[in-house]
């Protein structure tokens, strides 16, 4: 029975015993045999893609976390600019106050006191 298959295909790292020490080991877990895993990392060298696959049995495995995806992390400026100038017109249009109290919001910026001293 494999354990570890509900991390097919997703970005895992895997922390191991290779004897008296821990090591990380980071990439796609892409298969589970009942006895081990395989990782596979992908990486370019030279301008070349090269892959590099790995084995870890299953008595060596200390955890298992999952990344999240590169992507997930990756921002674009052009699309974090579109988006602020997005809600920049949002922001000015005459009813936009009304529809953010009409659900429920709060004032978006809660203006300091000049003088207060703080703790």
């Amino acid at each position: 029975m494999a354990r570890y298959s509900a991390f097919l295909g997703r970005k895992v790292e895997v922390h191991y015993r290779a004897g008296d020490i821990c090591l990380p080991a980071s990439g796609v877990f892409v298969a589970d045999s009942g006895r081990s895993i395989f990782l596979e990392q992908r990486f370019e060298q030279r301008g070349d893609q090269k892959t590099f696959r790995w084995e870890v049995p299953y008595q060596y495995i200390i955890r298992i976390d999952e990344l999240p995806s590169e992507s997930a992390g990756v921002r674009d400026p052009l699309l974090e600019k579109l988006s602020a100038e997005a809600a920049e017109l949002n922001a000015n249009s005459p009813d936009s106050k009304a529809k953010a109290a009409a659900a429920g919001g709060a004032v978006a910026a809660i203006p300091f006191v000049r003088g207060a001293k703080l703790a």
